[in-house]
Order: structure tokens, then C-alpha cells, then sequence
């Protein structure tokens, strides 16, 4: 067991992970603590957009193509209409999540990151990190124990927003993907992820504001789906999880920092939890290597407010069914429009570029609007 180090992670999931091998390239001395030991698994989407491969690559982590899916845009389909963008930089990657942990894990190792498994923190202290095992001296102590951090919590750092939790529950299902995209269906209480993670094997997660709303609704809420994966074996049993939308106003205080979930966070339905997570822990290395918090901080706001802004307007859709549909018309007759609100989802423009996508789409909006209205069929 170590003493000392400079920097102590609470949490060894993939956004603790990222944060540990960040640090430790900038030179630093780095522990992760978890209760858990990995592979750690989690209900989520397992499709990663073209930003967190960036990320990952920067992090020194490739995901084998035999361990995963290559996909090249984004797909939304609701009822009787579709849209679809390719992306226009990178590709994104379908992989579970056990496997995506699993090469953290190793190149965490690789590069020196002193990894402490089932090693739960009971708390803080002046002196560093208490776990269950020893009081271990920490320079920098990093919170990323997910969406119910204790850490956050310890710190006095609790969030003062935060939105309806809502229910995610995913399950594998052993059949070739039919597109080369993620899919977002779109139906009348829930929405269905659907992502190919490998050749012969694709993640559906089913999210919904009703917990009682599971897997087995499929056929009820998505008929298309549904008639896609009628044959198709599950290759795994149903999990869940829950999901909401979280803001804090500082994510730091002394030395101690929050990442990933603990920090705030977005719903699931953005697809962008872990892309966020592994692009707030290369701020945080930049931060930790000047010595000053207050960069992470500034740079934390500033990663999350496209994300939220895009988990907002989805949440809108998905409150108003009749809106939806009528965005949906007006994306489809402009497949353009869409391809630029992919660009600005995926992180690819500049902030004057989405308030032009923005003023675009509310003209195409209101056009397709009053050609509806005035060829007498309902808005």
C-alpha cells in the first residue's frame, strides 16, 4: 500500500480512469481508489461520438476494431419519419462498457497509475484520503464517484438545479446491424437508443420518466424496433439506471475537484456523459500541472454548457410530442439542417456556427409551419 501520493482519485470508472492518465502524463504521482474492482460495468447507450474518440486517443486508448463498431453518424426516427446525418470528422465507436473499462484499466497501468480495487473511501480528512484499509496523504484529491458522489457531498458542493430524474434500462441483443449509424427512436413516453457494438451484436437502452416503462415495451412503443430484434437472442440481462440533469455552481474547493457525473451532469439522452468526462479530465491535467483549480473551473463551464443546451432542446422534444413531429418535418425536408445540428452535437463548430444553425432551423420551423397551415393539414 502507498503512503503518499500527489494526486488520489475517488471513483476507478472510465472518467476516473481518463482523469488518472491525464495526471500521471503531466508527471504526477497517481492513486485510484473504487470499492468496486473492474471490470465495472454500467447501464448506458456504449456509443461513444466522435469527440470522446478524440479524447481517448489523446489518453494513449484504441479500441481494437474487433472489440467494437465503427459508426458514422446519427440516425432519429419517430413514427412514419426519419433523418439521418453522417458525421464530418471521425467516425464514433460502439463498444460495451466492461470492454471500454477493461483498456482503461490497462493503459492506467501501463503508464503508472497505482490502481487500489476494492478499496472503498469512507471519507476526507486534513491529513488525505481515508479508506478502509489506512489514511493515504494526498496533494490533490479528485472526486469522480459518479452521479451520487459522496465526495460532492463531503464538500459541501451539492448541486442547487437539477431536473426529473428519468430511467434507463439497456440489454444486448445478438444480430448484424442494419445501419451504419446510432439511432434515436422516438415514441410516445420513451425513447430507444439502439448502437451496433460489433458485428453481430447491438445495445438497445430504453429511457423513460416511467420506471415501469422497460425493455419488454418495445413492441408498444417502437413497432419498427420492435420488429427489427423479434428474432434476435439477448446476449444479456436487463440493467438499469437512472438518469437526470445536474448543475452545480462550483465543481472545486481547496484542493479537492470534481469530475464525470459528480460534477454535474447530463441526460443520457445527449449520448455525450462520457465524452464530457474524458474532455474535463484533460482540463483538469492542465489545471493540476499550474497549480490552480480555478482554470479547471472556468474550463468545466465552459465544456458543459453545449452539451446542456443540446440535453435541453431534446428534452423539450421529448415533453412535446406535437413539436416534435413538426421538427422532425421540417429536418427531413432539410437532411442540410440536421447535418449541422449533428456538427454542433459532436462538437465540430464554433459558437456563431450554432447560433446560425439555431435561427436556421426556427426559419425552416415556422416556413414548413405555414405551409402546413395553409395546405389545411394539422400543425
Amino acid at each position: 500500500m502507498i503512503e503518499n501520493t500527489d494526486v488520489f482519485i475517488i471513483g476507478g470508472g472510465p472518467v476516473g480512469l481518463a482523469a488518472a492518465i491525464a495526471a500521471r502524463a503531466r508527471g504526477f504521482d497517481v492513486a485510484v481508489a473504487d470499492g468496486a474492482e473492474p471490470p465495472i460495468d454500467k447501464a448506458c447507450g456504449e456509443g461513444l461520438l466522435p469527440d470522446a474518440v478524440s479524447a481517448l486517443e489523446r489518453l494513449g486508448i484504441e479500441i481494437p476494431p474487433s472489440e467494437g463498431f465503427a459508426f458514422g453518424g446519427i440516425r432519429f426516427l419517430d413514427a412514419d419519419l426519419e433523418v439521418k446525418a453522417e458525421f464530418s470528422a471521425g467516425q464514433g465507436i460502439g463498444v460495451r462498457r466492461a470492454v471500454l473499462h477493461e483498456r482503461m484499466v490497462e493503459r492506467a497501468r501501463k503508464v503508472g497509475v497505482t490502481l487500489l480495487w476494492k478499496t472503498p473511501v469512507s471519507a476526507i480528512s486534513t491529513a488525505g484520503v481515508i479508506t478502509n484499509r489506512q489514511t493515504i496523504g494526498a496533494h490533490w484529491i479528485i472526486g469522480a464517484d459518479g452521479i451520487h458522489s459522496r465526495v460532492r457531498r463531503w464538500t459541501g458542493l451539492e448541486p442547487l438545479r437539477e431536473r426529473q430524474p428519468r430511467f434507463a434500462f439497456r440489454r444486448h441483443y445478438s444480430v448484424e446491424p442494419w445501419c451504419n449509424c446510432t439511432e434515436l427512436h422516438w415514441g410516445r413516453s420513451a425513447q430507444a437508443y439502439v448502437t451496433p457494438v460489433g458485428r453481430h451484436d447491438i445495445c438497445v437502452v430504453l429511457i423513460s420518466r416511467n420506471p415501469q416503462v422497460r425493455l419488454a415495451s418495445i413492441a408498444a412503443e417502437f413497432p419498427q424496433l420492435a420488429e427489427r430484434v423479434a428474432s434476435a437472442a439477448p446476449t444479456s440481462s436487463e440493467r438499469g439506471a437512472v438518469t437526470l440533469s445536474r448543475s452545480l455552481d462550483r465543481v472545486c474547493s481547496g484542493r479537492i475537484a470534481l469530475i464525470g457525473d459528480a460534477s454535474g451532469s447530463v441526460d443520457a439522452i445527449t449520448g455525450e456523459g462520457l465524452s464530457l468526462g474524458f474532455r474535463q479530465a484533460l482540463v483538469l491535467a492542465d489545471a493540476l500541472e499550474v497549480g490552480d483549480l480555478g482554470n479547471y473551473e472556468a474550463a468545466h463551464q465552459r465544456l458543459t454548457r453545449r452539451p446542456r443546451l443540446m440535453g435541453r432542446l431534446l428534452l423539450l422534444l421529448d415533453n412535446q410530442p406535437k413539436l416534435r413531429h413538426r421538427v422532425m418535418r421540417a429536418l427531413a425536408a432539410h437532411p442540410d439542417l440536421f447535418a449541422r445540428l449533428v456538427d454542433v452535437h459532436v462538437g465540430e463548430t464554433s459558437p456563431g456556427h450554432l447560433a446560425a444553425t439555431g435561427a436556421l432551423l426556427g426559419w425552416h420551423f415556422v416556413a414548413a409551419d405555414r405551409a402546413s397551415r395553409s395546405s389545411g393539414y394539422p400543425a
